[in-house]
């Protein structure tokens, strides 16, 4: 990590970053680490920041947590230039705004055969697969539903998901981790792109958004290098550029466990409340890896 502070880009166009938080709970310094990563990324390079609210998911966010988020980034620190809170040309900057884009976008992929209508339940895919796979990544699809073609199902909820070219190389070069390789059908399968609650997935809202608003390097967690291969094949079958890509590490509790918002302790606005400055807490980037 010690080279995220540096490291420009040799890109002619103009470099577009940016922080993407969802509500649903406080951010905690995990976040903040990857996010300082994002933003000192895009002053190296001379660039724009811009903030996402990811509000897709009404099932896990609460509203309060939408404004607590605005104000514990800018008392950490942070600075952006376009956002839901100052405007800017790809406006709206709430993705429950841009349902329209994530409509366009599915329809796209209706139309090129890349999707089908998946009524697996979470239950259904756990009793089928036998196969390991990473620790908080989802199992590899057993390809239950692939034989179908249309929504030619009643009275029962579906799930749209992507076909992966069984077999096929998905590679790229991370940032920091440098080259990666992971096997479609293999290291992951199909995968759902909107939820059976009329509601697009993160993979799809993601690719969609970062396209749109053209972000030219996405910085996240390590934790979502696999997700990115994923998002790979979403941008060639929507005829997109795929950004580049820098996935930080991520920052562990003493136990060696990865932080989560359910780490109340280590949320910013705790640590606000105890006498943390923005300045110590930064200090404490390079500590707790």
């Amino acid at each position: 990590m010690a080279g995220w502070r540096k490291t420009p880009m040799s890109r002619s166009e103009k470099y577009r970053g940016r922080l993407a938080p969802s509500p649903t709970g406080y951010l905690h310094l995990g976040h903040a680490r990857t996010f300082w990563v994002a933003q000192e990324r895009a002053r190296a390079n001379s660039g724009v920041l811009i903030l996402r609210n990811e509000d897709l998911d009404s099932t896990c966010f609460k509203m309060e947590f939408a404004g607590t988020m605005l104000e514990d980034l800018r008392w950490f620190g942070f600075e952006w230039s376009e956002g839901p809170d100052v405007g800017g040309k790809f406006a709206p900057y709430n993705q429950s705004g841009r349902m329209g884009l994530y409509h366009a976008a599915l329809e796209k992929l209706r139309a090129g055969n890349f999707i089908y209508p998946c009524v697996c339940s979470r239950k259904d895919i756990q009793m089928a697969v036998a196969a390991p796979h990473a620790e908080g990544d989802e199992p590899v699809y057993p390809g239950i539903c692939r034989s179908n073609r249309k929504p030619e199902i009643t009275n029962q909820k579906f799930n749209w998901r992507f076909r992966v070219p069984d077999g096929e190389m998905i590679s790229f070069t991370d940032g920091n981790y440098g080259e990666q390789k992971f096997v479609a059908g293999t290291d992951f399968g199909d995968f759902v792109v909107w939820r059976h609650d009329d509601v697009p997935a993160y993979q799809l809202a993601c690719v969609v958004d970062d396209g749109a608003m053209q972000i030219t390097e996405v910085v996240r967690g390590a934790d979502l290098l696999v997700s990115t291969a994923r998002q790979i094949l979403l941008y060639r079958a929507l005829g997109l550029p795929p950004p580049k890509f820098f996935h930080c590490g991520l920052m562990l509790d003493e136990k060696g466990e990865r932080l989560a918002k359910r780490h109340d302790p280590l949320s910013l606005r705790k640590l606000c409340e105890l006498g943390e400055t923005p300045e110590s807490l930064r200090g404490k980037f390079f500590i707790l890896t």
